[in-house]
């Protein structure tokens, strides 16, 4: 283990113990705990030493990533919310906007990160949240739907049309330039946000899932990120959402497989145990499968993220694809193989079938990852 995450694994395994279950069942995290894990750097690793981060590769966060996954989902979400929200300030902050606020990501505070709204999901390019400007400050309008985070979160980064130069963008303030999308950092608790928790999500019950609404929100122009476009807001936080998740789907397959496996290896059935019928070691096997071939995408995209490679966009879809969907199938056949004893809503396995189907949603459908792979074979394929 490097030193930027020595001792981080053993720490975080203590720290939840055997309070997943609980706390998926309360749909509560223990603030305290998440304020901690945060002042130790341990929330967003890979922000650099200089701003009170580890300073940790994509590969070493990866796996530290999917270590929290497999203990436990809603934990594992909140580290996608804070690092996407650090990646964001890193990469479209100037000098004084990442001075500003990363040190407040690495000192305790916390954050989510705003795309999704009522009439735009897949479809970003539908945003319809608007900041325009107003004298020496501006003002935020607008509602988005399913932040992650967003319930314990000190701070909003939200993504908006840019309407500070239009007279009149008309009613809804919403145009059809993809140059015209910011990012804007608002404090949780300024006038006007109104937060709300989603009500009984299917997965990841505890990581505070919550829809926004910003009605007249005056910021100072400096919280508006210097970086513009929605390609670029789009590919930097999603990017590092999407390879987030992926790490975090080896975890659910790390623990559904060894959960599987202890199963099988003690529970008899005819005479012998589970793991010796053929039906059920073909489960064991393909549960391995799942977890090698997602494993492996994970290390791909974290090496070209490394690099800062022209592929790593393609590379984060494809391990974002390949891990959430063999994460949904995995944890199904782990239920399987359990039956009666991975059946009941408290157990691990249970946790896992419903975490890992949030999965193959979020960041990216299945069907978008499908269509920017498809894409992607047109354009390079010959």
């Amino acid at each position: 283990m490097p030193d930027e995450l020595a001792g981080a694994h053993a720490l975080v395994g203590d720290m939840v113990g055997d309070q997943a279950g609980a706390w998926d069942a309360s749909g509560r995290l223990p603030l305290d705990l998440l304020r901690d894990l945060g002042t130790r750097g341990l929330l967003c690793a890979e922000v650099p030493a200089s701003y009170g981060g580890r300073g940790a590769s994509s590969r070493d966060n990866g796996e530290f990533t999917a270590h929290v996954g497999g203990l436990c989902s809603s934990l594992r979400s909140i580290m996608t919310s804070q690092g996407m929200a650090a990646w964001t300030l890193q990469r479209l902050g100037d000098g004084d906007q990442r001075s500003a606020y990363l040190p407040r990501l690495t000192g305790g505070e916390l954050a989510a990160v705003g795309f999704s709204e009522p009439g735009a999901g897949s479809d970003l390019s539908a945003i319809a949240t608007r900041v325009r400007g107003d004298g020496e400050s501006i003002v935020l309008d607008g509602e988005k739907v399913w932040v992650t985070g967003a319930y314990y979160a000190d701070l909003l980064i939200v993504f908006a049309r840019d309407g500070r130069n239009t007279e009149d963008a008309g009613a809804s303030g919403a145009t059809d330039d993809a140059d015209d999308v910011v990012a804007v950092v608002v404090p949780a608790k300024s006038a006007g946000v109104t937060i709300e928790r989603v009500a009984e999500p299917l997965g990841c019950r505890a990581a505070g899932h919550a829809n926004l609404r910003f009605d007249g929100v005056r910021l100072p122009s400096s919280a508006v990120l210097s970086g513009t476009g929605l390609s670029l807001l789009v590919t930097t936080a999603l990017s590092y959402g999407r390879i987030s998740v992926a790490w975090g789907c080896v975890g659910i397959l790390r623990a559904c497989l060894r959960a599987a496996v202890a199963h099988a290896k003690t529970r008899e059935q005819f005479g012998k145990p589970l793991a010796q019928h053929q039906l059920v070691a073909g489960h064991l096997a393909d549960l391995l499968v799942a977890e090698q071939n997602a494993a492996r995408a994970c290390e791909h995209a974290s090496e070209l993220w490394q690099r800062r490679s022209p592929e790593l966009v393609t590379a984060t879809v494809l391990a974002k694809h390949v891990s959430a969907g063999n994460a949904a199938r995995g944890a199904a056949t782990a239920v399987q193989v359990l039956a009666s004893a991975g059946a009941s809503d408290g157990t691990a396995v249970a946790r896992a079938y419903r975490d890992a189907k949030l999965m193959e949603i979020i960041e990216g459908s299945n069907e978008i990852c499908r269509l920017l792979l498809a894409e992607h074979a047109v354009a390079t394929v010959s």
